[in-house]
């Protein structure tokens, strides 16, 4: 089994950086790391981000020392290695438990709209909306809140949505030792929705079919049981 199929980059090397960031380009299923990321605790990248943050804020105009804003950089900062973007670290990545499948149970499971929040990894604002899950046993099955963590640690850090779905299905697959998963994402984006072209009504729509989900009958059965 692949786990981390890499996209062919030598065609991106004469689009723009307009180009790239508008047209959800992404180059590998891994997100793209810095050798040494884990090499600075939470601490050290808290206190360097609150710096630069202010220094965004001051470049902006803005007055820090108003009681609103004096601690808005130690608050993103916060929020950023330990909520939004804490997915980033392979520390928090949830720990699953299998068991065996005793009722023989061997047609799809599907875990519906699950909400999930990421960010743009191109203008770092949020990508919101439903994911769906599905799997067909081949002798594991896998507690269902943990397919929700799961969906969450791939959602928290900055993200392409082709690149989310693949992270979820090929990580599923590995876990649960079989090609037979499927991963539907319909989110919106508000790098579409509050800048650019401003459309607030759109949505994108990405899946994986895996195995037998790219049987017909198969597909045409879970979508009814998303759309349901």
């Amino acid at each position: 089994m692949t786990k981390n199929p890499t996209l062919d980059t030598s065609k991106l090397v004469s689009f723009s950086i307009d180009e790239i960031g508008d047209n959800h380009l992404y180059t590998s299923v891994q997100t793209p790391m810095k050798p040494d990321a884990f090499m600075m605790s939470d601490a050290e990248k808290k206190e360097k981000i609150a710096h630069h943050f202010k220094e965004i804020m001051e470049v902006l105009g803005l007055d820090l020392t108003d009681d609103s804003l004096k601690g808005t950089p130690q608050r993103v900062a916060k929020m950023y290695v330990d909520e939004i973007f804490c997915g980033l670290n392979p520390a928090n990545k949830p720990q699953v438990a299998l068991f065996e499948n005793k009722y023989q149970y061997n047609q799809m499971l599907v875990e519906k709209n699950i909400t999930f929040y990421s960010n743009c990894e191109h203008h770092f604002v949020p990508i919101f909306g439903k994911i769906h899950v599905a799997y067909i046993s081949k002798g594991k099955v896998i507690g269902l809140s943990k397919i929700n963590r799961i969906v969450q640690y791939f959602a928290q850090r900055p993200q392409v949505q082709e690149r989310l779905t693949m992270q979820i299905a090929l990580e599923l697959q590995e876990i649960l030792e079989t090609e037979d998963i499927a991963v539907v994402v319909d989110a919106k984006h508000l790098c579409v929705s509050s800048r650019g072209i401003k459309d607030d009504t759109s949505a994108t729509v990405t899946n994986y079919f895996g195995g037998a989900f790219q049987e017909a009958q198969v597909v045409h059965t879970l979508w009814n049981h998303i759309k349901n």
